[in-house]
Formats: C-alpha cells, sequence, structure tokens
C-alpha cells in the first residue's frame, strides 16, 4: 500500500474552490532604501508596543518564507500543470517577501535592537523541521498561509492597523498582505492533492491537531519576542503584558479578530477560497501596480 502522502505518479485533477481565473502576480517591490527614509525607532504610531509586534513578526519571515517555499516545491512537479504554476508564482512571491524583511529587520537592528535571541530561537524551531516527512512540513505550512492570509485580511481592511505609521513600512506591510491573500490556496491545494488517498477523516484529523499545536506555539512565541524587543527599550512588567494583551485582543485586536476565520479552518469543506476576497486585492492592488517589471506576465 502505498504511504499516505507519498505521490508517485501526478494525481488526478482535483475541483477545488479556488477560482478558475484566479491570477498570482509577483510584484517586484523595494521599501525603505531610500538613504534619507528615517522611519524612527517606534514606527507605528509611535506605539513601542505595536511596533514591537510587528518587527517581532518581521524577524520571522525570512527563514519562514524559505521553510514555506522548500515545503510547497517538494510536491510541485507531481502536482497538475495549473497548480505548478501557481507554485512558481507563490516561490517568486516568497522570495521578493524574504527579500523585504531582510531588509526591514535590518533596519529593527540598526535602531538598536538586539534580534539574536529571537533569530536563534527561530532557528532552533526549524531545525526540528528536518528529517520530519514531507508531508508533515506540507501541513505546517499550509496552516501558516491560513495565519498570515487571515491576517493580511485584516491589513487591508481595517486601516486602523497601521494608521499613522512610517508610510514606507505600512506599505511593505500592505503590499506582502494583498500577495498572501492572492496565493492563499496554493498551499492548501497542494496538500489536498498529495492527501487525495486519506480519508476526509484522516486529512481533518492531522490538519486540526497541527492547527491547535501551531496557534499555541505561533501566540506564546510572538508574545515572548514583542516583550524580548520591549525590555530592550526598558519597557517591562505586569502593565506592559497587559498593553500587550490590549493590543492583540481590543484595539486594534489583530488577535480577537481573526478568531471567526481560524474557527472557519476546521469545518467540514473548509478551503480558504471559500471566501472570495479579491476585492480586498484591488482595494491594494493601484498603489502597487506599478511595482510590475516590464513585460511582466500574470499567471
Amino acid at each position: 500500500m502505498k504511504k499516505p502522502g507519498s505521490v508517485q505518479a501526478r494525481p488526478a485533477t482535483i475541483d477545488t474552490p479556488t477560482p478558475k481565473d484566479h491570477q498570482i502576480t509577483p510584484r517586484d517591490r523595494r521599501f525603505g532604501r531610500d538613504p534619507e527614509h528615517q522611519p524612527g525607532r517606534w514606527w507605528l504610531n509611535d506605539d513601542p508596543v505595536a511596533t514591537a509586534f510587528y518587527n517581532a513578526l518581521s524577524l520571522t519571515f525570512p527563514r519562514g518564507e524559505a521553510f514555506f517555499i522548500e515545503s510547497v516545491k517538494s510536491f510541485r512537479d507531481v502536482t497538475p500543470e495549473k497548480l505548478q504554476k501557481e507554485i512558481r508564482a507563490f516561490v517568486k512571491q516568497e522570495i521578493i517577501h524574504t527579500r523585504e524583511h531582510v531588509a526591514l529587520n535590518r533596519r529593527v537592528e540598526e535602531s538598536g535592537y538586539d534580534t539574536s535571541r529571537i533569530e536563534k530561537r527561530i532557528t532552533e524551531s526549524l531545525e526540528l523541521t528536518k528529517g520530519r516527512p514531507a508531508i508533515a512540513n506540507l501541513a505546517a505550512t499550509m496552516i501558516l498561509e491560513h495565519f498570515t492570509a487571515i491576517m493580511a485580511q485584516q491589513f487591508i481592511a481595517n486601516p486602523q492597523h497601521f494608521a499613522n505609521a512610517d508610510k514606507e513600512t505600512a506599505d511593505l506591510w500592505r503590499w506582502h498582505a494583498l500577495e498572501e491573500i492572492e496565493h492563499k490556496g496554493v498551499a492548501y491545494d497542494t496538500w489536498l492533492y498529495a492527501t487525495k488517498d486519506w480519508s476526509r477523516w484522516q486529512r481533518w484529523k492531522v490538519k486540526a491537531l497541527m492547527m491547535l499545536i501551531i496557534t499555541r506555539n505561533f501566540w506564546t512565541n510572538r508574545y515572548n519576542d514583542t516583550l524580548d524587543l520591549l525590555a530592550q527599550d526598558g519597557i517591562s512588567g505586569f502593565r506592559t503584558k497587559m498593553r500587550l494583551i490590549r493590543f492583540l485582543l481590543f484595539k486594534p485586536g489583530v488577535a480577537r479578530k481573526i478568531i471567526v476565520p481560524w474557527i472557519k479552518f476546521f469545518l467540514p469543506g473548509f478551503h480558504p477560497w471559500n471566501e472570495d476576497d479579491r476585492h480586498l486585492i484591488d482595494l491594494a492592488e493601484s498603489e502597487f501596480e506599478a511595482a510590475l517589471p516590464d513585460g511582466a506576465q500574470a499567471i
């Protein structure tokens, strides 16, 4: 019997809610490269808590997105042609995202923050994935891509998240968000193809368990990393923890506002494109249209 998740031949096409006419377009944007650009230490509304949270999140992206790329690429060559093209576009987008977050993280360090402890923890965490079955890493990627997509919806739909932020840095996050929405179904469709011989119960059981584990780790690590950066500003203690919880759950409350789409992940028949939110891509698109290189083609 074939081992679950292993694929020896290209699987049959499986219908998914991914829009048939949907296009994934890598946009080669660069942010904050002007030497005169000075975003300030607390670039988000002069708020140390909000700034620390997004800085901590940004620090996860270079290594995290490299992991996403390798996880999905492991299954690319045995998927149908359309999904192969989508995976290639996904990879291009993630490579550019990585480059821009490397630049943002460099600016965080230049602002005087020691990011070594956070980066060490991220590296050690990803080291644990080496030698793990490819299907397990794909499942983790599919789940984390859902996290980034539902947060991205908030970043574009709710201007409060980046109100009074440094424009270049806020534009980076909104550009990243629109592309996360754009490719939100790629890892999930790859997962569906890779597990096409699994029962629905087996697929749900694995993804539900991993979602619970990853959710706990994601928020625990973001919470601790944010407190690490705040402590370097001399901001610590019980009141600081309460400020961070208020930021996450109440105002602007990004963690609270993604609870419903997080719950939907567990429903039978879930798929990221059950909600067609391409209007959010269109909302942000006009700002970045000029970023397309000459001759670039959407696929």
